[in-house]
């Protein structure tokens, strides 16, 4: 790692990459439960979806990517006591969109705070290190804040694909 890895991990504080929406070729959402077993359903969710979509040799790293992000939007979405309203809406919402030659896994959360990637050296860290993936796994990613009636924060991450020739 050069001397300025860490300031590439710092957070990025951005919308979503400059593709046009009406471009997107494919599109599909889940939504999930705001329970640790939803790392396993976003998987499965994903695998689905980009077995449908020529995602070439992405595929390992896109899941990897997903399952960290998710992970992390659950961390923040779990409320801190288990006795929570079941009335609630899903907590957590994952997106994925697919363009020619780019896809992009975005995670919804109600958390405001910002993602935080804590240097990787620390191996007895709880968190933090799932950042660290996503940065060395995709191709660029960050985060915004939500605006309207919607509360939380997306953060996203982007894969650019070979073209099919």
């Amino acid at each position: 790692m050069g001397t300025n890895g860490s300031t590439m991990l710092e957070p990025l504080r951005q919308g979503l990459p400059p593709l046009d929406p009406a471009a997107v070729s494919n599109a599909a959402s889940c939504a999930l439960p705001a329970r640790y077993e939803a790392v396993r359903e976003a998987r499965l969710f994903t695998r689905r979806t980009l077995d449908q979509w020529d995602v070439g040799d992405r595929f390992d790293d896109i899941c990897l990517v997903v399952s960290e992000l998710v992970t992390n939007a659950l961390r923040h979405a779990l409320p801190g006591d288990a006795a929570c309203c079941a009335e609630q809406p899903p907590a957590v919402r994952l997106h994925l969109m697919r363009w020619t030659d780019r896809l992009v896994c975005a995670v919804r959360d109600p958390s405001h705070d910002t993602p935080v990637a804590r240097p990787s050296d620390d191996f007895s860290a709880e968190s933090g290190r799932g950042l660290f993936l996503v940065d060395s796994f995709s191709d660029s990613w960050g985060w915004h804040p939500l605006a309207g009636t919607l509360s939380g924060k997306v953060v996203w991450a982007l894969f650019r694909l070979q073209s099919a020739e």
